[in-house]
């Protein structure tokens, strides 16, 4: 229900993250684009939770929160002086989790929508894994993660956001 919104909300961050990254948007300004998919994520979230019956629901919700966390941690570090190391353990964290979305997602394929999102799971758990070689261990590209966030940005967000939003796909 809330996939279109969740696409396009990742593709707008994601796409600003990774022009960021390059150093062509400053720390303070990026801030509130994280602040406010964070808050995008944490509604969904809320709604996702309430709205569950089955444990997949509550599993969509967690990956989702994940989401938001991520982008709230961001938006927190531009504000507060820190090295990132906790964002970059946390981003290996979710990497190992999300991995197995891409398993789950392909077995309950039911078109190639579907096939496409589990390379969205797989897309974005190798990002993860980037912040966290980078951050975590200081052994990452950071030109080699722009990159990768701002075409993450618009092929796992933007463009297959505004397709669903649009009744194209999804």
């Amino acid at each position: 229900m809330f996939l279109g919104l969740s696409l396009l909300v990742v593709g707008v961050v994601l796409c600003l993250n990774g022009i960021w990254q390059f150093g062509l948007i400053e720390d303070r300004e990026i801030c509130l684009i994280n602040f406010t998919a964070a808050a995008v994520f944490f509604a969904i979230v809320l709604l996702i939770a309430l709205a569950a019956q089955q444990p997949s629901g509550l599993l969509d919700a967690g990956m989702t929160l994940l989401f938001g966390t991520t982008y709230l941690w961001v938006g927190y570090n531009r504000l507060v002086p820190s090295s990132g190391a906790g964002l970059g353990w946390f981003s290996g964290f979710v990497a190992l989790t999300a991995a197995p979305m891409v398993l789950r997602v392909l077995l309950q394929a039911d078109g190639l929508f579907d096939v496409w999102l589990a390379a969205c799971w797989a897309a974005w758990s190798g990002l993860w894994f980037l912040f966290f070689l980078n951050l975590a261990l200081n052994r990452g590209n950071p030109r080699l993660t722009a990159f990768a966030t701002l075409i993450c940005g618009i092929f796992t967000g933007w463009l297959p956001g505004l397709a669903v939003l649009h009744g194209l796909a999804g």
